[in-house]
C-alpha cells in the first residue's frame, strides 16, 4: 500500500532538518525527509565538530527528548574572554541565577539521537530523493544547492578568516569554563569544555587568517598543540592534540528571498531554514541556536495556521520569514560587528576595545542583559 502524500517535505537531515521533522511530525503533519546517501567510497572521517547550545535551544530538543546524557553535554558555568590587550569579560551561571550559560555537545552524538527519534516518529519517512508537497523546507546548509536553483539571492561576504576545529586533552580540567582569546593579529581562539564537570578534553574553535590555516594545517600534532597551548596563555596547561583537524572558510550569508512559490508547480511553495538561510562568524557560538528557532518558530506558525490555509501558504510563510529575519539580523549584526572590531589593528582601537570590554565586565546591568540574550 502507497504512503499518502507528504503534506512537507524537507531537503537536508542535518540537526535542523531532524528538528524540525520531530516538531512537525508532533503537530500530526505528514512529512518527507530528504537524506540522500554518501557518495560511494567517501571517507568517513570523525566529526569534530561541538556546537553550544543555549537554553532555549537545550528546551527545544528535551522537549524532542534528544537531548544528550550530561557526558556529551557538558554545562558550560562560566566564560572567560579575553581581548587583545587587557581587555577581559566573565560571566557566571551563577550570579545570572541559572544552572548553565550553555551546553557544549558533541555533534555525532546529538545526530544520532536526532536520527533514532526520526526512525521511530509516526508520519515522518526517510527518503534518498525529494517529492512534490505542498511546502518543501530546504535544511541543506549553507552550500544549498536547492536555494541555489530556487534563485533565493544568497549574499555573501567571506571573512579573512577560517576556522580550524579539534579536539585537544588538558594537563588541568578545565573546570566547566568555556574561553576565548582575541589576539593583535586578528585570530581568535576558543577552548570549549568537553566530557563532563570534570573533564580535561576542550574543543577547539579558532578562526585564524586564512593566510596562516595551510601552515597550522600541516604542523605535526605536538607542534599545532603547542601553537593553541601559546595562543591560550597556557590557560590550562600542556595540551595535546586527540583528533584530526578539520577546517572550513567563514562567512557572512544571508538569503534576499527566505520563502516563494515553487517554480512550475501551482500550489507548492518552499521555504528556508538553518545555514541554507543565514550564516554567521562563528565567535558567539550562536549559528545552530539560530537555526533551531528557524525549526520552531516555522513549525509553531505551520501549527498556528488558520484551519483552511494549507502550509504552503504564501501569507503564512511570510510571517515566518518576517519574524526569523528580523532575528537573524540582529545576531548578525552583533557578531559582524565583534569580528570586525577586533579585525582592526589600529592602536587607539585597540586601547578603546579592551577599555568597554573592561567596562561592560563591570556594569553588572549591561552585562547581565548581553548575557540573557545570548541565552
Amino acid at each position: 500500500m502507497a504512503s499518502p502524500s507528504p503534506d512537507i517535505c524537507i531537503r537536508g537531515a542535518g540537526i535542523v532538518g531532524r528538528t524540525l521533522a520531530l516538531l512537525l511530525a508532533r503537530e500530526r503533519l505528514r512529512v518527507a525527509l530528504v537524506a540522500p546517501p554518501p557518495p560511494a567510497n567517501a571517507p568517513l572521517a570523525p566529526d569534530v565538530r561541538a556546537y553550544a547550545i543555549n537554553p532555549a535551544a537545550q528546551a527545544l530538543l528535551a522537549s524532542l527528548r534528544c537531548w544528550p546524557a550530561p557526558e556529551h553535554a557538558t554545562a558550560v558555568t562560566g566564560m572567560h574572554v579575553q581581548g587583545d590587550q587587557h581587555g577581559t569579560l566573565h560571566f557566571s551561571a551563577a550570579q545570572h541565577g541559572v544552572p548553565a550559560l550553555n551546553w557544549i555537545v558533541d555533534v555525532p552524538v546529538l545526530e544520532a539521537l536526532l536520527a533514532d527519534a526520526v526512525r521511530f516518529a509516526p508520519g515522518v519517512e526517510v527518503l534518498e530523493a525529494p517529492v512534490p508537497a505542498p511546502l518543501t523546507v530546504v535544511c541543506e546548509g549553507r552550500d544549498s544547492a536547492t536555494r541555489e536553483a530556487l534563485g533565493a539571492g544568497w549574499q555573501a561576504t567571506p571573512y579573512p578568516q577560517h576556522a580550524i576545529a579539534a579536539r585537544l586533552d588538558c594537563e588541568r580540567p578545565h573546570g566547566q569554563v568555556a574561553r576565548q582569546w582575541f589576539s593583535p593579529e586578528g585570530d581568535i581562539v576558543a577552548l570549549l569544555p568537553l566530557d563532563g564537570p570534570a573533564g580535561r578534553r576542550v574543543a577547539l574553535v579558532w578562526s585564524a587568517r586564512a593566510e596562516r590555516v595551510p601552515d597550522l594545517m600541516a604542523l605535526p600534532p605536538e607542534a599545532f598543540a603547542a601553537q593553541v597551548a601559546a595562543a591560550s596563555g597556557q590557560a590550562l596547561g600542556a595540551l595535546a592534540l586527540c583528533s584530526e583537524r578539520a577546517t572550513w572558510p567563514l562567512v557572512l550569508g544571508r538569503a534576499a528571498r527566505w520563502a516563494g512559490p515553487m517554480p512550475g508547480r501551482p500550489g507548492q511553495s518552499w521555504v528556508l531554514a538553518g545555514d541554507a538561510a543565514h550564516a554567521m562568524h562563528p565567535l558567539a557560538g550562536q549559528g545552530l541556536n539560530t537555526g533551531l528557532m528557524d525549526a520552531a518558530t516555522l513549525a509553531a506558525t505551520l501549527a498556528g495556521r488558520e484551519y483552511w490555509r494549507s502550509v504552503g501558504d504564501m501569507r503564512l510563510l511570510r510571517r515566518y520569514a518576517r519574524a526569523r529575519a528580523a532575528s537573524v539580523a540582529a545576531m548578525q549584526l552583533a557578531t559582524d560587528g565583534l569580528q570586525q572590531l577586533f579585525a582592526r589593528p589600529e592602536t587607539a582601537l585597540a586601547a578603546l576595545r579592551n577599555w568597554g570590554m573592561t567596562g561592560v565586565d563591570r556594569f553588572s546591568p549591561l552585562k547581565h542583559w548581553l548575557a540573557r540574550q545570548a541565552m
